[in-house]
Order: C-alpha cells, then structure tokens, then sequence
C-alpha cells in the first residue's frame, strides 16, 4: 500500500475569515463578468491574471476584516485560481511535482508526490463549490455530470486526465481524480539513471524495438505503464509511420510521422461512442508500420493480436496484470469479449504467435516504480504458453 503523509495546515488558511473567498469573487464578478474574464483569457493570459491581481487587491482594502500581508497573498491568489482555473486544486497543477490530485469531496484533498500519497492542505468552501469546478472541467468538452449520469471521464487542456463521480453513487460526496499530464516523456536513458531498469534490461529492451518484436507492458494502476511504454515508443525509428490508439491521450512522441487516434464516449444522447476496437480495426487501413495502443481492457484484443499476427510487427501496447503469467490470462479474457466463438487454445495460439516479450512493471511501498520481470513468450505446446524470463528482479 501507498505511505499516506498528512500534511499540516498552514497557520494562514486557518486563520482566514470564514466566506472571505467567496465574497472577493463575487465582488470581482460583478465588477467584471465571467464570459469577459474568459474572453481576456484568450488574449494573455498573464496580463489577465495581473489585471485581476490588482482589481481584487483594489476590492481587499473595503473590507473590515484584518489580514496580516501573508494571508492577503494567500486570499488573493485563492481569488485567481478560483476565477481563472480550478480552484483549491490549481497549485497542485501547476507543480511540476505532482503526478496525482484526489478530491474526495470538498474538504479532504490528497496529492501524489515521488510515488508517497499525502493530504494536502486545501479544500472547497462546500460541496457547491466543488461542484461549479467540475462543472468547469466537464463542460468545455461537452460533458455533464448530475444524478442521472454521476460518472464522467474528461481531460483537462494539459491532457491530465480526470475521473469524476458524484452523489448518489459516491458516498463521501463529488469526487475528483486527476492524474497529471508530464509534458516531457521520459527517455529511455532516464528511466536506468532513476532506477527503474537496469542496463542489460535497457540494452535487450532497445534491441527488441529496433528489431521489431511485439511488446506488451503490463503492471498494477499507477506502476508507470504507460511511462515505460512512452519511453519504448520513442525507440522507434523516425521514418516509420506509427498509429497511436488510446481511451485518453496521454502518449509523447518525437517522431514525424505519427498518426494519433483517441476514443470517445457516448454523448449525453448515448449516441456517438467509438470504442478502441473501431479504432484498431480502422488503423490496420491506414499503412502503418507500427501500432501502439495506450491500453488493450476489451475486444480490441483480439483486433490487436490479429494485427500482430498479419505483418504488424514491432507494435506494443499494455494491460492490467499482476503478473506476466496472469497477463496471458488476462489477454486470453478480453479476447472473448470480442464476441467471436473461438475455443481458448485457439486464444493462446493467437497470443503465442503474436507476442514476443511481456515486460512487467510493479510500484514499490516506497512508491519507486521498476521493471521487475521481462519474458519472452514462447510456442502453444499443450494448451500452456511457454514464458522463458530474461531477468527477474533486476534492481534491489
């Protein structure tokens, strides 16, 4: 389990009159509108946020209640996040140091930093106000989330994806989940100085790109999955034409020639989903050379594993597993899921034949994360799909 740390409080926000944050900005909206705060947004922003820096200053000094220079800082900043981006949470966005955000309703926020999960010290005045900053997250990509549809998946502009739920099927009130958007991927380099790889793993990982193996990655949520298959992805030579498929766009890449295709959910109407299978199948008529796939959860396995098998080569994705031995299993059931009367050993011929290497990844108690396991994938003799490991436990 993760090591939660609670942050202590900061003797300023303690202190701080009760409503203040609520009564500078709707002073400052009345003074200037929402829809002309964000029309200025789309001119500059910093001198927007300047601007407004010194309107709420201007409306502090009407006020009765006394504020030591500190807790003026922290209230007029409180005013701009609230205004111009998303509340008690903006900090913890904008900190490059942060990988997570957890709201689990409006008065307990955690924050994920160097793999440790810690309280933060921040909070929404009440559950309407956490309310209006999902409102603001969900609407600009023309979501909604009340009680006949609590569950929403967006994206923030950044690309950091958010989970939302809602009363009445979250019981500790709205809660938020934002796993943060890393604007520059890690290079396969880094990830041997961190101590995520050792240097024989590095070394056999970039053969096996160069040489056109099919890699899946597997792991637990938030044991770096997807960094790693970032990482591996950009191995991949310049001039090839790579189809990237993901349910959220979260992969970077450096080469030129790079399609990239997203899913997307039904809309209010519960019309217009694409699911990832339609963009699979669809990526086998558009020439690439190779195809990576954010993550295989349904039938798009099967489409996955038929493409590997046809020419392919050289493509990754990666999977939820504990394990590369429940991988196979795993695989083996998302590939049913596709609807298609095919008997297991079937399955695990398709698996074997496409496959060559499962690299697994797992997330320390200390929240390092590392590659633990990599094997390769062998032939279907007798039902069982032989995996022969090239390294366990690389790294103390």
């Amino acid at each position: 389990m993760n090591e939660v740390r609670a942050a202590v409080p900061s003797a300023g926000m303690r202190a701080m009159p009760p409503g203040a944050l609520k009564r500078l900005r709707s002073r400052l909206y009345q003074a200037i509108s929402p829809a002309e705060i964000v029309r200025r947004l789309t001119l500059d922003s910093v001198r927007v946020r300047r601007e407004l820096r010194s309107q709420v200053l201007a409306l502090l000094k009407k006020e009765t209640f006394v504020l030591s220079s500190r807790q003026q800082s922290l209230l007029v900043e409180s005013v701009l996040d609230d205004v111009l981006g998303y509340g008690p949470i903006e900090p913890f966005l904008r900190d490059p140091g942060i990988s997570e955000v957890m709201v689990n309703g409006p008065e307990r926020v955690f924050i994920e930093r160097d793999g440790l999960v810690e309280r933060a010290d921040a909070a929404f005045e009440d559950e309407e106000h956490l309310l209006n900053v999902i409102d603001k997250i969900v609407s600009p990509i023309g979501r909604r989330v009340d009680e006949s549809s609590p569950m929403v998946d967006a994206r923030l502009p950044d690309g950091s994806r958010v989970n939302v739920i809602i009363p009445p099927a979250a019981l500790s009130g709205p809660t938020v989940t934002i796993r943060k958007f890393r604007l520059n991927s890690f290079a396969f380099e880094e990830l041997v100085e961190v101590g995520s790889i050792s240097i024989e793993l590095e070394k056999h990982l970039k053969r096996a790109v160069l040489e056109r193996r099919n890699i899946i990655v597997t792991g637990g949520t938030g044991s770096g999955k997807t960094t790693l298959l970032n990482a591996l992805s950009g191995l991949i030579p310049p001039r090839e034409r790579i189809i990237t498929i993901e349910d959220a766009a979260e992969l970077r890449f450096v080469q030129p020639h790079v399609v990239r295709l997203e899913g997307r959910p039904p809309n209010v109407e519960g019309r217009g989903r694409i699911g990832l299978r339609d963009l699979v199948i669809n990526a086998l008529r558009m020439r690439p050379d190779r195809i990576v796939v954010g993550e295989v959860r349904g039938g798009e396995t099967l489409d996955m594993l038929q493409a590997m098998n046809t020419g392919h080569d050289g493509s990754m994705a990666t999977a939820h597993a504990n394990s590369p031995r429940e991988a196979i299993s795993r695989l083996e059931t998302m590939a049913l899921m596709a609807g298609i009367e095919m008997p297991v050993e079937a399955i695990r011929r398709q698996i074997a034949g496409a496959l060559d290497l499962i690299v697994h990844v797992e997330r320390r108690s200390d929240g390092r994360r590392r590659v633990s396991e990599v094997v390769e994938i062998g032939e279907c003799d007798g039902g069982d799909i032989a995996l022969s490991p090239i390294e366990a436990v690389p790294i103390g």
